[in-house]
């Protein structure tokens, strides 16, 4: 291509900003935009027209490659930040029945048989495996009031806090079996402990001779999760000194040594400081589900028949700590747990609570607050009775409360 001498010096911006577009998308034809000519010419050298459509094919196709991996990226960094800690999974799920501290002393405790399970005994140190917590947590345990959760947490998230429970109170890896323990000590003593320490703070001879110190596992926050250890020791960090191990380690392998670093030498993590059942809604949410024109007449499922008196005894031995002798939602425990257990004589309770909401209530628990399922503690029987005895004495319409017993 030939310019007139008046328009040499567009000439030369187009070619220098073209070639410099082409640079960038990497795909810069050999020797093209070599300037070539005397004053007031400007000749420009470019590939034949087939290779140039060629060409822009390849640099089309990279530019689309680049885009759909910096979306890709984004998109699961996005979802990652939206992801709830397993602490907080911990929080808002467990600890109304396993307590705060996995020890199984929560308010609940003493009206649960069996009581729920107690994370840090050395029975569950033993009997426990990551698998067969995943399996607690998913579909319940059969005896116990402990449900299953499958319909409100994903899988991973049901596996986020197994490894959660084995990591902070069982203090374990995820190995079957006390073996599991001393097999990724050996794996990370082997091959771990050279460049990461004894102690997982990092040996002193790799944080003075490494440009960037290999990990400190004893100050690793909540960000550190078992998926991204994994990876990393699968295969490895770029820019680091740390290499994969995947030719020398099998998956199992490397998932004791990372479930050993985790248990072992990396910090246990605290629930926020939030109340569980506040990420459902609570309270506040019951008015948006509150169906209108509810019938309180209607009867229990079933054909059940509730007997009030049975129910009172039932009722003052197991609900009366939350929800008070009289109903109100003031019993001696109500001041720990937010929000507040269920006020019977309310307006609002009053106006939506028939016989088949409150079985419903009991037998299952009640997702959005603090309330364990009864229907494996009580049988269909005792459940009817106690829903009679709160029918009676707290919602029905003249609001006259029955004696307890009577």
């Amino acid at each position: 291509m030939v310019y007139r001498a008046g328009h040499a010096e567009a000439a030369s911006s187009v070619t220098a900003s073209t070639m410099a577009a082409r640079r960038a998308a990497g795909c810069l034809w050999p020797n093209a935009g070599n300037a070539i000519g005397r004053p007031g010419i400007s000749r420009v050298r470019t590939p034949p027209p087939g290779m140039r459509d060629h060409l822009l094919h390849i640099c089309l196709l990279r530019i689309c490659l680049l885009a759909t991996c910096l979306w890709a990226n984004l998109s699961a960094g996005s979802a990652d930040a939206a992801e709830p800690q397993p602490a907080t999974l911990y929080h808002n799920y467990c600890s109304v029945c396993h307590g705060d501290k996995g020890d199984g002393r929560s308010r609940a405790a003493h009206a649960l048989q069996p009581v729920p399970r107690d994370f840090t005994s050395p029975a569950s140190r033993n009997e426990l495996s990551r698998a067969r917590i995943i399996s607690a947590i998913k579909y319940g345990r059969p005896g116990t009031a402990m449900v299953g959760y499958s319909t409100q947490l994903s899988d991973r998230d049901i596996e986020r806090l197994a490894d959660h429970v084995l990591a902070t109170f069982v203090r374990r890896e995820a190995g079957t079996g006390a073996g599991a323990d001393t097999r990724g000590r050996q794996l990370y003593a082997a091959n771990c402990s050279v460049c990461h320490g004894d102690r997982g703070q990092g040996a002193a001879w790799a944080g003075a001779n490494m440009a960037r110190p290999p990990r400190n596992f004893a100050a690793a926050g909540a960000d550190l999760s078992r998926e991204t250890m994994i990876a990393t020791v699968t295969h490895g960090r770029a820019g680091t000194a740390m290499a994969g191990f995947s030719p020398r380690l099998t998956r199992a392998d490397i998932e004791q040594v990372v479930d050993f670093v985790r248990t072992a030498l990396m910090p246990a993590t605290s629930a926020p400081s939030i109340s569980g059942t506040r990420a459902h809604g609570g309270r506040e949410a019951d008015a948006a589900r509150a169906p209108a024109g509810v019938n309180m007449t209607a009867s229990f499922p079933n054909g059940l028949k509730g007997d009030a008196k049975r129910g009172s005894a039932l009722y003052l031995s197991n609900c009366a700590t939350c929800h008070g002798s009289r109903g109100d939602g003031q019993g001696p425990r109500a001041y720990f747990i937010n929000p507040k257990p269920r006020n019977f004589i309310e307006p609002a309770t009053r106006s939506r609570f028939n016989r088949p909401l409150l079985h419903t209530a009991i037998a299952e628990g009640r997702l959005g607050a603090e309330m364990p399922a009864w229907n494996k503690v009580f049988d269909e029987q005792q459940i009817a009775d106690v829903g009679e005895y709160v029918f009676q004495a707290f919602i029905r319409a003249d609001g006259t409360p029955l004696q307890a017993g009577k």
